[in-house]
């Protein structure tokens, strides 16, 4: 079968792979509807070493169940089924209290031999903890909206839920990528009133604003944390959302957070220390956050999604086929595009 691989920084190939086929009673088979390009792909995209012996790449997918092990129920051929972006057993103590990505049975995709999933097809471990099955045929027009519960929607959302957000919170929204906007209709969807978006990318902040941010900051730096105190008074935002991951990213979300605030972070820190000292300290300041459980949200968000009330598939500004995947990614590690779709 054809699949993406990596073999190091900007080296991005799509080759024939064996092709994926159970291994264990637990397994499922899923030929690959929709899947699409991560922001957190762009690391690797950006800094591998180059190798001669490639990885896969690939987590976000939904598609059809071809065949299911012996062990697996609820579960057959012909069903439609979203995957979480790690997989997980479902049964463990880690995952019973809603923290699969901490699964004792779980892994990654396009790790240790799982296939990754940008390609054709893709083995599923522990099929009946990982997939969920969608009420939905292969034609659907929702199934764009449906793949944002693989990763990108319930990151949003749980940078929210973590941060506190409902109807009393003010919010800021530090990054205007796929994310971040995925946290703008998050915190939206939890009541937040007031919700002001830092990005200065205007077609994204444009989308931003139909998700629900009521202010757009542009400025960064200091120059961008005296904007949002001005428009809150001088106090700040009860709750900071930091969908980036860099340094400069948690130094604003310190510095427009108001006192007793919550910063929560789902960015991919690219820092080894937070730059949290006495100061943050003294204004009693909750720093939270943290990889989302993404199979512990897709029952809360998907009714919405079926309903129509969110379109959270919107963040999807440019889709490819399989074999054009590498220019994709040169198109989202360019900021041509938002976030890549790829229909195999």
């Amino acid at each position: 079968m054809r699949a993406t691989v990596i073999y190091g920084a900007g080296d991005v190939r799509v080759e024939n792979v064996p092709d994926a086929a159970l291994r264990e009673p637990t397994d499922a088979l899923v030929r690959v509807l929709r899947s699409c390009i991560c922001g957190s792909d762009l690391w690797p995209y950006g800094k591998r070493p180059a190798t001669g012996t490639p990885d896969r790449i690939g987590h976000e997918f939904l598609g059809v169940v071809e065949e299911a092990g012996s062990d697996v129920s609820g579960l057959k051929a012909g069903d439609v089924v979203v995957a979480p972006f790690v997989w997980s057993d479902g049964t463990c103590d880690f995952c019973r209290e809603g923290l699969q990505t901490s699964c004792r049975h779980g892994g990654n995709w396009g790790r240790d031999g799982v296939d990754g999933g940008q390609g054709e097809a893709v083995r599923v471990p522990q099929a009946q903890g990982t997939l969920v099955k969608l009420p939905v045929g292969e034609d659907s027009a929702l199934l764009p909206s449906l793949l944002t519960l693989s990763d990108v929607f319930p990151t949003g959302y749980h940078c929210a839920v973590t941060a506190g957000v409902d109807a009393r919170t003010t919010v800021t929204v530090i990054g205007d990528g796929a994310v971040g906007l995925s946290a703008v209709l998050a915190a939206r969807r939890l009541g937040a009133e007031r919700i002001i978006l830092m990005g200065r990318h205007k077609d994204r902040t444009d989308l931003g604003r139909e998700f629900g941010a009521t202010d757009v900051v542009a400025e960064r730096g200091e120059e961008g944390i005296a904007k949002v105190r001005e428009l809150t008074g001088g106090d700040g935002t009860h709750a900071v959302l930091e969908c980036v991951g860099l340094r400069p990213a948690i130094e604003t979300a310190f510095g427009v957070v108001r006192d007793g605030g919550t910063v929560s972070r789902v960015g991919a820190p690219q820092y080894p220390d937070v730059p949290a000292g006495f100061g943050v300290f003294r204004r009693n300041i909750t720093l939270t956050g943290g990889v989302a459980p993404a199979r512990a949200y897709i029952e809360t968000l998907l009714p919405d999604i079926l309903e129509g009330t969110i379109q959270p598939g919107r963040v999807f500004d440019r889709t490819v086929a399989l074999d054009d995947v590498p220019a994709g990614y040169r198109a989202m590690a360019d900021r041509q595009a938002l976030k890549v779709l790829i229909e195999p």
